[in-house]
């Protein structure tokens, strides 16, 4: 058996599970989120924990079986206390400000950049360079963050760009002194 698969997975106060056919529905403070199970998964709710069940023993069902269990996981942490990622603008005149539910972005480009967040998805600026990205859904809020970093990745060189805040960058050096070859 998966060992992270048999895990149970304790809910916060707050957090209502529903199951519904294939469906996992999961409703708390920061939101709501559902998730459609594999065919002949299940899970069951007791004593506020959810188990997962898988149908089977094959390869596959023991690798579905973990994989299903740390997503109900992370929906059942989304929705209870929310995830964030926080993203840092490197460069001279490079900035950012969060208009409503749009980043504009100025990254060094003729135009400046808006970002349309999508829903579920909410951004904070700090000092003009901080991006703080909060949400319930934790593969949304991944994908959101790396669509922005990829606006202007980060270069090894000077390191301009937007870089996730854990991120370190691998700096190269520059050409080297010129004249200094024999010719």
């Amino acid at each position: 058996m998966s060992r992270i698969g048999r895990l149970p997975v304790k809910l916060e106060k707050g957090v209502k599970a529903q199951v519904q056919g294939e469906t996992v529905r999961l409703e708390g403070p920061k939101g709501k989120l559902e998730m459609k199970l594999q065919p002949g998964f299940a899970v069951e709710i007791k004593d506020s924990e959810l188990s997962v069940k898988r149908p089977g023993d094959s390869r596959q069902q023991r690798a579905w079986h973990g994989l299903t269990r740390k997503l109900i996981a992370n929906m059942a942490e989304g929705v209870a206390k929310g995830f964030t990622r926080v993203l840092e603008i490197n460069g001279v005149g490079y900035r950012a400000e969060v208009k409503g539910s749009a980043i504009n972005l100025s990254l060094g480009y003729s135009h400046p950049i808006v970002y349309q967040l999508p829903p579920g998805v909410t951004a904070k600026v700090e000092r003009q360079v901080v991006i703080t990205l909060e949400g319930a859904d934790r593969q949304l809020l991944g994908t959101v963050a790396a669509q922005i970093r990829e606006l202007r990745p980060p270069e090894p060189y000077k390191g301009k760009g937007i870089k996730y805040a854990t991120e370190t960058i691998r700096r190269k050096a520059g050409k080297a002194a010129a004249g200094s070859a024999a010719g």
